[in-house]
């Protein structure tokens, strides 16, 4: 079964959609939503047993994200504007976001030293696609990343 739907979510149906199909979390990118469908489709998934993962870049959609009573928030370091990716964002943002929510940090995450760093800030949750998917072995590479 499926973890995450990681498309993106924009309309109520699409919760429905994603909760019949199993997975247990959904992903909603902040960039693209106002507060008020965040906070909508946030509630709804909490009604269904499921989980936001509320994707974020900025300060400002972390503001609205946290204001959506987001407790799950996925800090990305790659910017969708540009495509540049810069672990300095996770690290600036994770001070703004308060005790009791869960962080993921997202994007640019390719060695220990990169996990260790936001580990040292608290963080225990990565999302982690590209440095897998360029590696000749995701699984070398995966062990390369944990030890």
């Amino acid at each position: 079964m499926p973890l995450l739907r990681k498309d993106f979510l924009f309309e109520p149906y699409q919760v429905y959609e994603a909760r019949a199909a199993g997975p247990m979390r959904f992903l909603l990118i902040a960039a693209i939503l106002r507060t008020e469908v965040i906070r909508e489709l946030v509630a709804l998934g909490r009604e269904m047993d499921m989980t936001a993962l509320v994707e974020v870049h900025t300060a400002e959609q972390l503001e609205r994200a946290l204001a959506a009573d987001a407790t799950v928030i996925g800090i990305n370091n790659r910017d969708l504007d540009t495509f540049v990716t810069t672990l300095e964002t996770g690290l600036a943002l994770l001070g703004s976001v308060p005790a009791g929510r869960t962080v993921v940090i997202e994007s640019g995450l390719k060695t220990t030293a990169d996990l260790a760093r936001f580990e040292a800030a608290g963080v225990r949750a990565f999302l982690i696609g590209e440095t897998f998917m360029r590696a000749a072995d995701p699984g070398a590479a995966l062990r390369g990343l944990l030890a």
